[in-house]
C-alpha cells in the first residue's frame, strides 16, 4: 500500500472543478445594443451623447480635463463566456504636436461600480508607425485594478499586446471571444486573432460590459452584440474538496493520477488512483495560509510575506511565468 501525506495551503488560486457551472437561465442567449441613444448607458467617468460619425449613428464618449480613462456601462448587460462584437472608431482631438495614438476599447466581466474589469483596447495611431516597437503596441489587454499596461509590459513583454492593422479615425469591427481564462481579440472580421490571452488576470468570472475611452479624443461605438455561451468549468476559490488531476515532477521522472478529496475542518482525506496504484488512501492537514507562521518564524512583517505570496500566485497564474515553490506541497512514501 502507498500512503500519501499532504501538506495543503489555502491560496486564492484558479481551480478547475470537475463539474461545469450551469448556465443562468436569466441570462439571455444574445443581447443587442444599437447605441444610437443614451437610454441603455450608465456613465462612469465619461460623458456619453448620441452622434453621427462617417455616416453612421453612434454613441460618442468624451472625457474633459486631465489625463484619465473612464467607462460607460451597458444597462442590463451580463457576460460570462461567449463573444462580444462592436464597431469602434477613435477621433483624436489632442492639440498638434502632442502624441495621442488613441485609446478606445471594450470592458467585460465588469463590476457595477467599475472597480474591476477585463479590458481589450485599440491604439489605432500606433498601427502604422515607423517604429516597429510602437507598431507592436496597437492592441492591448489589461485587467483593472491589478494589472495595468505598464505592469504587464514590464513583467511580460509582448504577451499582452500586439500589432493589428488599424486605420485611424475609421470604423473598426471588433470581436472578443472569451472562454474561461482564455480570450481572443479579432479585428475587421479576420479569421485570425490579433491578440491571444491564455491567462485572464481578473478575479471575476462574470459581470457587465462597458465602453471604455480616454481624454483628448472622441470614442465612437455602434452596434454592440453580446452572445452568451455555456460557461467553462472554472471557479475562483481555495477549497481543496473535489476531484483533482495531479502531475508530480521530479529529477527521477514524473507520475500522475487523480485524487478525490473531502475536507472536514482541518482534516483532509480521500483516495488516489493512478501511477501509484488504484484507490490509495490519502490524508492531510488543511491550513488557511502560511503568512502568519512564516512571519513569526523569520521575524519579518506579515504584509511583506503576503506580498511575496501574491507575487508567486501572479507568476503561477501567468502562462508565461513560473514560480519556485519551497513549501513541500506533496510528499509520498511507501508504507
Amino acid at each position: 500500500m502507498i500512503r500519501l501525506n499532504l501538506a495543503l495551503c489555502a491560496l486564492p488560486l484558479l481551480l478547475a472543478t470537475a463539474s461545469a457551472r450551469g448556465s443562468d437561465p436569466n441570462i439571455p442567449a444574445t443581447q443587442t445594443f444599437a447605441l444610437t441613444d443614451t437610454s441603455s448607458l450608465v456613465e462612469q467617468g465619461l460623458h456619453a451623447e448620441p452622434a453621427e460619425y462617417l455616416g453612421r449613428k453612434a454613441i460618442r464618449l468624451t472625457r474633459p480635463g486631465e489625463d484619465g480613462d473612464g467607462l460607460v456601462m451597458l444597462k442590463g448587460s451580463q457576460f460570462h463566456d461567449g463573444t462580444i462584437e462592436v464597431d469602434i472608431a477613435t477621433k483624436i482631438t489632442a492639440p498638434p504636436g502632442r502624441r495621442a495614438p488613441g485609446f478606445t476599447g471594450i470592458a467585460f466581466r465588469a463590476a457595477p461600480d467599475a472597480s474591476n474589469y477585463e479590458l481589450f483596447y485599440l491604439r489605432p495611431g500606433n498601427s502604422h508607425a515607423d517604429d516597429q516597437a510602437m507598431r507592436n503596441h496597437s492592441v492591448q489587454y489589461i485587467s483593472v485594478p491589478g494589472f495595468p499596461w505598464e505592469k504587464l509590459r514590464r513583467q511580460w513583454p509582448s504577451i499582452y499586446e500586439s500589432w493589428a492593422d488599424l486605420q485611424p479615425e475609421q470604423w473598426t469591427h471588433v470581436k472578443i471571444d472569451v472562454h474561461g481564462r482564455q480570450a481572443r481579440l479579432y479585428v475587421n472580421n479576420s479569421p485570425n486573432p490579433s491578440l491571444v490571452i491564455n491567462g485572464l488576470k481578473g478575479d471575476s468570472l462574470d459581470g457587465a460590459v462597458g465602453l471604455w475611452g480616454y481624454t483628448r479624443q472622441e470614442s465612437y461605438f455602434s452596434n454592440l452584440k453580446i452572445t452568451n455561451a455555456a460557461p467553462d468549468p472554472i471557479t475562483n476559490d481555495g477549497e481543496i474538496a473535489g476531484s483533482w488531476t495531479i502531475t508530480c515532477l521530479g529529477d527521477a521522472g514524473s507520475f500522475g493520477g487523480t485524487m478525490k478529496l473531502v475536507r472536514e475542518g482541518s482534516t483532509v482525506a480521500g483516495l488516489w488512483s493512478g501511477d501509484l496504484g488504484p484507490d490509495q488512501p490519502v490524508s492531510g492537514t488543511w491550513r488557511d495560509g502560511y503568512v502568519e507562521p512564516i512571519a513569526a518564524h523569520v521575524g519579518r512583517p506579515a504584509a511583506e510575506i503576503r506580498s511575496a505570496f501574491d507575487a508567486t500566485v501572479d507568476a503561477i497564474r501567468d502562462p508565461e511565468g513560473f514560480a519556485l515553490w519551497l513549501v513541500p506541497v506533496i510528499t509520498a512514501r511507501r508504507a
